[in-house]
């Protein structure tokens, strides 16, 4: 085993996702030498879209990257609620101007791969360094009291000395395994199909807005990414997994099965796409230690949520900000600043998360809880069910 580098001040962040990145740049700004590490060979468009609320614009913002995401993200006017069942609208939630100005930040719709993109340019322009081809192992002692990160780069193993290991490795994450207590990701029974199909090839009305349907056991959301170019479509259903991996190429006739019940306008919606990609549905539970002496997780390494409120991205970014704020350059107490850091996080991504539970159940009810659901919905003004999440995005790092 071979030492690489002589710093020992460093922070090493296993993971070049949107929360890695984020928190590259974020603990670079508080003055760290920061070294990010992602077993891939290259960053590749992995993923579909994601939505950007008000809470993660606020922090993409101080990182500087609001403006240069502008090009790439979709602002939708409404959030329409339907219900697949009858094909009516149940209502309309406001977003906008009126989210922009309640909390001074938009709400945009955008291609994963688009933002990570942005926050790696970034993340190069000031100077920190990114090793693909790079897989974090493990963290150990020294006799001397030091840190030395074990890594696997390309079937060779070397060795950084660190003063922390950021574990921010998604929801497979290998560093979570150095956190004893925390417990692996769980399948939730449920499963994402995903697409992207050019907007010029949907309904007019659906290229202004985000959409969603409510069935029983399945639901469909649908809305413009990439500046409005193109439109995600995500159909969400029950079922069991079989595939080896926890992504696959999925089968579109046994895709269309699931909706065949559903109106024509959402059936031709699904007949556009010619390839569709399936993700098993898993989370991780949040309430389980983030950190570990010199260790910390982030994003879906500490928290992976269901998609069922749509902040799972903003979460991790709000987590990069707030490790951030606890470990300044000249901090002495590692594991008691990621400590303050998990205090700080964990009742509101636990709260956002029973959130996205919740609404799980309420979207794929059927019989008498669907009519009471959709009966709430139509007395329901848009702006009042906009604000109904003003405490989830009205968050800044300031509060």
């Amino acid at each position: 085993m071979s030492t690489n580098g002589e710093a020992a001040d460093r922070i090493v962040i296993a993971g070049a996702g949107i929360g890695g990145l984020a928190a590259a740049l974020a603990l670079r700004a508080r003055g760290h030498d920061i070294v990010v590490m992602d077993k891939v060979r290259a960053l590749s468009e992995v993923g579909a879209g994601l939505q950007l609320s008000p809470n993660a614009c606020a922090v993409l913002d101080r990182l500087g990257v609001l403006q240069d995401l502008e090009p790439y993200a979709f602002a939708p006017d409404r959030l329409t609620i339907r219900s697949a069942a009858t094909s009516r609208q149940l209502a309309t939630v406001q977003f906008g101007d009126y989210l922009k100005t309640r909390h001074g930040y938009p709400f945009w719709e955008i291609h994963r791969a688009d933002l990570q993109q942005v926050l790696f340019q970034k993340v190069r322009a000031k100077g920190i360094e990114v090793r693909l081809s790079s897989e974090v192992m493990d963290l150990e002692s020294t006799p001397y009291d030091q840190l030395v990160c074990i890594f696997q780069d390309q079937e060779v193993t070397g060795n950084l000395r660190c003063r922390a290991l950021i574990g921010a490795d998604g929801v497979w994450s290998r560093t979570r395994r150095l956190i004893p207590g925390h417990e692996n990701a769980h399948y939730s029974g449920q499963v994402a199909y995903r697409a992207l199909v050019p907007v010029t090839s949907v309904p007019e009305r659906w290229r202004r807005e985000a959409g969603i349907w409510f069935h029983k056991d399945a639901h469909l959301v649908h809305y413009p990414v990439r500046g409005g170019r193109e439109l995600n479509i995500v159909a969400l259903a029950e079922e069991s997994w079989q595939d080896e991996t926890w992504s696959a190429k999925a089968d579109k006739e046994t895709m269309l099965k699931v909706f065949r019940s559903w109106p024509t306008e959402v059936r031709n919606l699904l007949n556009i796409p010619d390839k569709w990609l399936k993700w098993a549905l898993c989370s991780v539970d949040a309430s389980g230690p983030w950190t570990h002496g010199h260790v910390a997780l982030l994003g879906d390494a500490a928290h992976a949520m269901l998609p069922f409120m749509a902040q799972g991205a903003a979460m991790a970014i709000e987590d990069a900000a707030i490790l951030a704020a606890h470990l300044p350059a000249e901090a002495d107490n590692i594991p008691a600043a990621l400590r303050a850091y998990e205090r700080q996080r964990k009742s509101r991504v636990e709260r956002v998360q029973r959130i996205a539970l919740g609404n799980a159940r309420t979207f794929h009810y059927s019989g008498a809880l669907a009519f009471a659901r959709d009966t709430v919905l139509r007395l329901s003004r848009p702006t009042t069910l906009a604000a109904r999440y003003d405490h989830i995005y009205g968050w800044s790092p300031e509060r």
